[in-house]
């Protein structure tokens, strides 16, 4: 399924659809949509927390289930989490997930900035 560019636009193909609704759901706190308050993820309220295991399990899960929830095309099946050393208070993560309909294995990066939650 093709969709629609949330900031051109023009026309997306499905694996780009597919990383623009992840990076939304992601980035999206629950509580924020005024017809839709249980959408998006709970990695906002991760913002500031200290990048550690405990914080990075907390991170996983919180994409794991918001993805379940929100985005039936995708099956997440490895989540890696990248701090880059040039960008400070950024995080990126990188998924590997299943597509539901092909079967096909798909490479999905994240942005995040403002320690876990911000806005790419």
């Amino acid at each position: 399924m093709a969709g629609m560019s949330a900031t051109t636009g023009r026309r997306l193909d499905d694996i780009e659809h597919i990383q623009q609704s992840v990076r939304d759901i992601l980035t999206t706190p629950i509580g924020s949509r005024a017809m839709r308050r249980d959408y998006g993820s709970l990695l906002p309220e991760l913002i500031d927390q200290p990048l550690n295991g405990a914080t990075a399990l907390r991170a996983y899960s919180a994409t794991v289930v918001a993805l379940m929830k929100w985005e039936p095309r995708i099956r997440v099946r490895q989540i890696t989490r990248l701090a880059p050393a040039d960008q400070p208070g950024s995080l990126i993560l990188d998924m590997t997930a299943q597509r539901t309909d092909t079967g096909e294995a798909i490479d999905l990066s994240v942005p995040l900035r403002q320690g876990l939650g911000g806005s790419a």
